[in-house]
């Protein structure tokens, strides 16, 4: 056995935030009791800011974190989730700057990202649908459970095939933040659509609702798969970091970050979806050209 000498304090703090993040998530979970399926339609009461004192913004910010709304924790559970995919997104470029990366970091990193993308989403993926939990109460947890061992798997991979020439601009299988922020994307949308938002009708957010409950879980199917696929994924960070972009591309990029703002209720669901889908629907097409290519005439 070979003892640690030296640890890495900066990237070290920030990696245990991505686990508080995710201990957390699970804990507002907890204070989710059993749904009943038939909920009546009670729009969680709105909390503002009071700036006028200290004391005013935390009561305040007592009053956003301890709340009996199950529709409130649900988004607050789903903002700790993406917390947490803001915190595995950095601690890994800070410690490439102050030169803290070791193979300490790298496996503390993936316990982490088990917690926090892969359980909490999981109990997420089960608090979020109680009609069809109360239908088929066996089968979403066991979607669940499917959920947090593709997670599991697909972060023992990467720690096994991950090397020091890696450059990190690509990944095989879908990356389990990106798995755990499009499952928290969908409950945060539900707590806008329900509390925000007052073009959406009750009928409205009933019919969503509805389809949302019975979508989701399926979809989660294909994502678990997605992750221990080796379908080619980017890493949306490192490539926009990294290099120098054309005129165009950058003009591109301004109009994506002013068409989010436009959006921004909406974005983020947006966003995950697309990159969850495009890469195996670029696979898809690749592999009917390359097979439609084989099979033409040469002459």
């Amino acid at each position: 056995m070979k003892p640690i000498r030296a640890i890495a304090v900066l990237p070290t703090l920030f990696t245990l935030g991505n686990l508080v993040c995710g201990f957390f998530a699970i804990v507002v979970l907890a204070r989710i009791e059993k749904p009943l399926p038939n909920a009546p339609f009670e729009p969680s009461p709105k909390i503002e800011l009071k700036l006028k004192s200290a004391q005013d913004l935390r009561d305040s910010a007592r009053e956003l974190i301890d709340s009996d709304d199950p529709t409130h924790n649900l988004m607050l559970c789903g903002a700790l989730i993406l917390l947490a995919m803001l915190f595995d997104a950095t601690d890994g470029q800070v410690a490439r700057i102050t030169r803290g990366q070791s193979d300490f970091g790298a496996q503390l990193d993936s316990l982490c990202d088990l917690v926090s993308f892969g359980l909490a989403p999981a109990i997420l993926l089960v608090k979020m649908c109680p009609q069809f939990t109360s239908l088929h109460n066996d089968a979403i947890w066991m979607i669940a459970a499917v959920f947090a061992c593709c997670a599991a798997l697909r972060l023992a991979r990467f720690n096994v095939e991950t090397d020091d020439e890696d450059d990190h601009t690509m990944f095989a299988g879908l990356p389990t933040p990106a798995a755990a922020a499009t499952i928290a994307s969908f409950a945060m949308l539900s707590y806008f659509l329900r509390n925000e938002n007052a073009i959406v009708t009750h009928e409205k957010f009933q019919l969503y609702d509805w389809w949302m409950q019975r979508i989701v879980p399926f979809f989660a199917i294909v994502i678990a798969v997605l992750m221990v696929s080796r379908i080619r994924y980017p890493h949306p960070l490192t490539q926009f970091i990294r290099g120098q972009r054309s005129f165009a591309q950058l003009v591109a990029i301004v109009f994506a970050l002013m068409a989010i703002l436009i959006v921004r209720n909406y974005a983020i669901p947006l966003l995950c979806v697309v990159f969850v889908l495009a890469s195996p629907i670029r696979y898809a097409w690749e592999l009917i050209w390359h097979r439609r290519s084989r099979q033409e005439p040469l002459f």
